[in-house]
């Protein structure tokens, strides 16, 4: 269970987030679209909830999926240098620390209460993570949550995984594989692919080729195939909230 220095490279997109910044719990939070009924909750990646374009990936979701997306700040302020993120400079990033910080075991009962806050205020609920937040959608639809935190989660180039998260979900989960990925490795891409078939929940898996780990997020458009891949798993995202939140 790790996560590598792709996990914290970016690639910022043009265009400016249209949404607003409210709360949810205690948690600062970025707020887009305006379904009464339905909404996502989005766990970000390493790069925060500032970064614009996890921002701009949630109002995709919140126009084309038609729910309100909440992106909270599951970090409470600590904020990774973008500069240094954007220029592939890590030498000054302390991963170890970050992680001891902001890790599953810390972060988890602040997800798990910002899923129970909007079940407790929505009809329909999903939940989508990219990168660290890959770890966190898997827990919010796991077995042990009766009834159900989210009715559908969705996951792209997930880290800080272990394979009993996909043990124990018991909701409808997609997965948006990158075919290059030092951290959701072949053994565990194995494994999701042969578990959950038994798990008795309707699965969508995605194989993207040529593209590598923070693909989805980033959309670098000077990495061939890239782009592209950014734009379909986020058409996958879409029609699978479509399909299991409407």
């Amino acid at each position: 269970m790790a996560m590598k220095s792709c996990c914290f490279t970016g690639f910022e997109w043009s265009g400016t987030p249209s949404g607003k910044i409210g709360k949810l719990g205690k948690a600062d939070t970025y707020i887009t679209g305006d379904n009464p009924d339905v909404v996502i909750l989005m766990v970000h990646d390493a790069l925060g909830w500032t970064f614009p374009n996890n921002r701009l990936v949630a109002d995709h979701l919140a126009r084309e999926a038609n729910a309100t997306v909440y992106l909270p700040d599951f970090f409470f302020g600590e904020v990774l240098d973008h500069a240094a993120l954007l220029s592939g400079d890590h030498s000054k990033l302390d991963f170890k620390g970050f992680l001891a910080r902001q890790g599953r075991d810390v972060r988890e009962p602040d997800i798990f209460a910002a899923a129970r806050e909007l079940r407790a205020a929505y009809k329909k609920v999903g939940a989508i993570g990219y990168c660290y937040g890959g770890w966190a959608v898997l827990r919010l639809g796991a077995k042990e949550h009766d009834p159900p935190l989210v009715d559908a989660i969705s996951m792209g180039h997930p880290s800080l995984l272990v394979p009993k998260d996909f043990d124990e979900v018991a909701v409808p989960v997609q997965v948006l594989a990158p075919e290059h990925d030092v951290v959701y490795t072949p053994e565990l891409k194995a494994h999701t692919l042969a578990t959950l078939p038994t798990r008795g929940v309707e699965f969508d898996y995605h194989h993207y080729p040529g593209v590598e780990h923070g693909a989805f997020t980033r959309g670098d458009e000077k990495k061939p195939g890239e782009r592209k891949a950014m734009v379909n798993a986020k058409n996958a995202a879409v029609a699978w909230f479509n399909q299991h939140l409407h």
